[in-house]
């Protein structure tokens, strides 16, 4: 039997959550091998590489806040399919990739499509969900996480092998998989357009405490990049600890997130239980870079023990964050630009995914437990102040009623 946590019952749920483990194993395949790819098969330089896909971000994030206006004009299932399909053509196109000019241009096609993706499947999570729409999302996150696991797997399959042929196998099952989640977006249901309203079009740029909030997000965000840039470099570099503990510190936060997205995540249902969240984040993802920062101090055996508490405290802070940054980019947005706000909000976490990699190279390896301790401090500074932050946002929203309506007064008899 399939676990609740990884599949819901039958149904729009159980398509959207089989649609995200389809689309999250292609991007866990392009994540993986998609860099060898380019440099091993194509011949691209690296540098040009990684400067191309950092131009890809910085576009996505632009283009991900024209498509969430998109999606609020046309609906949001069409922005869907349409992502799905081009990012399945844009993957295959990366066969016919020959020099740095077609590079650029197929990689800035398949990330910004990526990033559409995730900006018009939050209206239909809230269609589908309804009131238990952050119950959903915790499923969507845990599914997520199977389904980048799955896609590692795969493209570890393809390194190992290391043979052109291989890669270019694993370049097709990445378009087939976009192609399978495509198909399953037939399934799924297909709200109307939000009506348009009089007044400024951008109103989502112009919201200073909505920006406030995604901000904090962006910088607890830069947690996603702890497990997959600073720790394997940290493990191999400058400490003791055997290095079959990069992998093992991978499968062991996957398993936590899929083990407890849902049920950590069923109480954070207000924008105040949103706050508290990502101030829990703040302080377990700081308590987890200390751990992990004192792991260089010990020896081996020791070393093993205290990387898998500090691995189990950040997967901890990975969702209390996740938890408290849907609850907030969802619940502070109005409904009538739902999508405009949730491109606005994905900026911040667009922010960190391309900088991240930099700002922890910088600081947890180029100053060791320093450069760790203040990392710390940065999450738990952010945590501090969201909870400030998501109540300002939530006393300046026009499209909520007060949390408590005095009652109207009794007719006269």
């Amino acid at each position: 039997m399939i676990p609740s946590a990884i599949l819901p019952e039958p149904g729009p749920r159980r398509a959207l959550a089989l649609l995200t483990l389809a689309s999250a194993t292609a991007k866990g395949i392009f994540l993986t091998s998609g860099v060898l790819y380019f440099t091993e098969v194509v011949d691209l330089d690296a540098l040009d590489v990684g400067l191309g896909l950092s131009a890809a971000g910085l576009v996505a994030l632009v283009l991900g806040v024209l498509a969430g206006r998109l999606a609020d004009r046309v609906g949001p299932w069409p922005v869907l399919l349409a992502s799905l399909l081009v990012s399945a053509a844009a993957t295959a196109a990366f066969l016919l990739v020959d020099g740095i000019g077609t590079f650029v241009a197929v990689v800035v096609v398949a990330v910004v499509a990526q990033g559409v993706l995730l900006v018009a499947r939050g209206p239909l999570i809230n269609t589908i969900g309804g009131t238990s729409a952050q119950e959903l999302r915790a499923y969507v996150r845990a599914v997520t996480n199977v389904g980048i696991t799955v896609g590692a797997a795969l493209a570890g399959w393809a390194v190992q092998l290391d043979t052109t042929g291989a890669y270019r196998l694993l370049v097709a099952a990445d378009s087939v998989f976009f192609l399978v989640a495509a198909a399953l977006a037939l399934r799924l249901p297909r709200p109307a357009p939000l009506p348009s309203r009089p007044g400024p079009t951008w109103t989502a740029l112009r919201d200073r405490p909505y920006l406030a909030v995604a901000a904090l997000d962006g910088v607890l965000s830069i947690q996603y990049r702890v497990l997959t840039v600073a720790v394997p470099l940290w493990i191999i570099g400058h400490t003791d600890a055997p290095r079959w503990t990069v992998s093992g510190a991978v499968v062991l936060n996957t398993a936590l997130v899929v083990l407890l997205q849902v049920r950590l995540s069923r109480r954070v249902d207000t924008p105040r239980a949103a706050g508290r969240a990502m101030r829990r984040a703040g302080a377990t993802l700081g308590v987890a870079s200390t751990l992990i920062a004192c792991v260089s101090l010990v020896p081996p055996h020791q070393a093993v023990l205290l990387l898998a508490a500090g691995i189990v405290l950040h997967s901890l802070g990975e969702i209390w964050q996740a938890a408290g940054g849907f609850e907030l980019s969802n619940d502070l947005a109005p409904p009538h630009a739902l999508g405009q706000y949730l491109g606005v909000f994905g900026i911040g976490m667009g922010l960190a995914e391309s900088f991240a990699p930099a700002l922890l190279t910088w600081l947890c390896l180029g100053y060791g437990v320093p450069g760790w301790l203040t990392v710390g401090a940065l999450f738990v500074a952010a945590g501090a102040l969201a909870p400030r932050a998501a109540r300002h946002a939530e006393a300046t929203r026009t499209h909520r009623a007060p949390a408590e309506a005095a009652p109207a007064p009794a007719p006269a008899a």
